[in-house]
């Protein structure tokens, strides 16, 4: 299957009542493995790329090209989508080079000024057919700035929409963050209000510390698209940690990075699951017999 635009997953996704997954690559390992992943189910992906992300690999187009190669040979629908992207230049280097949708970070800066940057990177990005996700205020957890406690009000969340055009929004329902534990508890009734009130899909960041049944009831309940990126890279870090344990006088890369490759793989494939199939779990079983 060729690369196709993350307005197309979302879309489908958000019709189907299924979650669009999109987890973040750190590097190539990641990167491999996760479309790996999507390849395996047969389940669609938006391949994340994250600020933070590009500048640990010291500029955007390498670990961005690659993955649009990654997502070019893959056998099932993957996107290449920017995230947390606070940096214009980097917007504008990554459209450049071919990704399909960009998240612009202003979250940090007061109200009006998150409006006015976020609806003047948004109408730049339409002009290329690019699809844009903002995030109205913090999500809890970024950078400390925000407790879990932190929620995202309807009201404001339309008026944001209407004043900058944005073609989905991170919304602030009980997730945090970088989290390490899966405990979280989302906020299901606000997530059904801000579905009723808003066009776009929303996206919940933060899914890392989300439960497997909390995500499926979000889902159930309006969420569609759903970040994980922490969970994944736990999982890598521990399956190198457990190999290099397990034989410390290792010192071929490869030998220690290919388990941990074939972990998040995995690990990627069962998530797939979790959030894909959530549509066709509900429709089997209202398809049931009482």
């Amino acid at each position: 299957m060729p690369l196709v635009p993350t307005a197309s997953i979302l879309a489908a996704a958000r019709a189907a009542g299924t979650g669009a997954a999109a987890f973040n690559a750190i590097h190539l390992e990641t990167a491999e493995a996760l479309v790996a992943a999507a390849d395996e189910t047969g389940l669609p992906l938006v391949l994340q790329i994250s600020e933070n992300c590009v500048r640990y690999h010291g500029s955007l187009l390498p670990i961005t090209r690659a993955a649009l190669a990654l997502a070019e040979a893959a056998r099932t629908d993957v996107s290449v989508h920017l995230d947390h992207i606070t940096d214009p230049d980097l917007i504008r280097q990554g459209v450049e080079a071919g990704v399909g949708s960009v998240m612009i970070d202003a979250s940090t800066l007061p109200y009006t000024q998150n409006v006015a940057t976020t609806a003047r990177l948004t109408s730049w990005c339409h002009e290329r057919d690019v699809f844009v996700e903002a995030e109205l205020g913090e999500v809890g957890g970024k950078d400390g700035v925000h407790a879990p406690g932190v929620r995202t009000d309807p009201e404001e969340a339309l008026a944001f929409v209407a004043a900058t055009g944005v073609d989905a929004l991170a919304v602030a329902v009980g997730s945090s963050h970088a989290m390490r534990e899966r405990t979280a508890k989302l906020d299901l009734e606000l997530i059904a209000r801000l579905r009723e009130k808003l066009a776009v899909p929303l996206v919940l960041h933060g899914s890392s510390g989300v439960p497997d049944e909390e995500l499926r009831a979000a889902i159930g309940t309006g969420m569609t698209k759903i970040n994980i990126s922490t969970h994944l890279v736990s999982v890598f870090t521990g399956r190198v940690r457990k190999v290099l344990e397990s034989d410390p006088a290792l010192i071929d890369s490869r030998k220690y990075v290919a388990p941990a490759r074939e972990a998040v793989r995995s690990e990627a494939a069962r998530l797939l699951h979790v959030l894909g199939d959530t549509g066709r779990m509900k429709e089997k079983t209202s398809g049931e017999a009482p």
